[in-house]
């Protein structure tokens, strides 16, 4: 099987050429174009999953010889979470070689979070089974890059320690208000105000309501400790 001219590029931006190249098919091909002839890449997805996740650990555990299992958890959850996945995914351009159905092109699907996180799962698993795990790990490495070793300031979860900061200081947790939802059905946007007691608030805006919120929570925490 011949990979088309888009295939073989996106190939190169992999960096692994396909021996069996239809394995990087059936990790682009989404449900919704799935046929009895065609399999979709939700088996691989599976696979990615554990792949990367082996990966990430090892990486962790390499990198910071003396962090605890409390301190390793959450870098290594920021690191195989579904954005973090689907943003490698924006930068190879995986969405331009995503095989959708109609319906998933016509809402804007080479564009989803989840599509993308979820094809880029599939991809290290062609990877893995059409090489092995030392050219599956080779390759998360060089596309995770700089991510694992500055993984701790994205490991902080922004609504957690906001309320962290409030309980400290004896307030009540914080609140978060949708403010507005605009676009489309399938790409809806959320402006979500994160809201103390008296009053203080900060707003953000994101492409679903947990990623605002955790926006608005990272402005406000940012207020209150500059206003301290």
């Amino acid at each position: 099987m011949k990979l088309s001219r888009d295939l073989l590029a996106f190939q190169d931006r992999l960096g692994h050429a396909f021996a069996a190249p239809e394995l990087l098919i059936r990790a682009l091909t989404h449900p919704s174009v799935s046929s009895p002839s065609r399999q979709d890449n939700q088996r691989l997805e599976f696979l990615g999953d554990r792949v990367l996740g082996l990966v990430m650990a090892t990486a962790l555990l390499d990198t910071d010889r003396t962090a605890t299992e409390g301190q390793l958890a959450p870098r290594f959850n920021a690191l195989v979470r579904k954005e973090t996945c689907a943003d490698v995914a924006r930068e190879i351009d995986l969405g331009s070689v995503l095989k959708l159905g109609r319906s998933e092109m016509m809402s804007g699907g080479r564009r989803k979070q989840a599509l993308l996180g979820d094809a880029m799962e599939a991809v290290i698993a062609a990877i893995y089974k059409d090489a092995d795990f030392e050219a599956a790990q080779a390759v998360i490495l060089r596309l995770w890059g700089t991510r694992i070793g500055t993984v701790e300031e994205d490991a902080r979860d922004p609504k957690t320690a906001l309320q962290e900061y409030v309980q400290a200081r004896r307030q009540p947790p914080p609140d978060y208000v949708q403010i507005a939802r605009t676009g489309p059905d399938h790409e809806p946007v959320f402006t979500i105000a994160a809201r103390l007691e008296d009053g203080t608030e900060e707003q953000a805006t994101a492409g679903s309501k947990r990623l605002a919120e955790q926006a608005a929570a990272k402005a406000l925490l940012a207020k209150l400790e500059q206003q301290s």
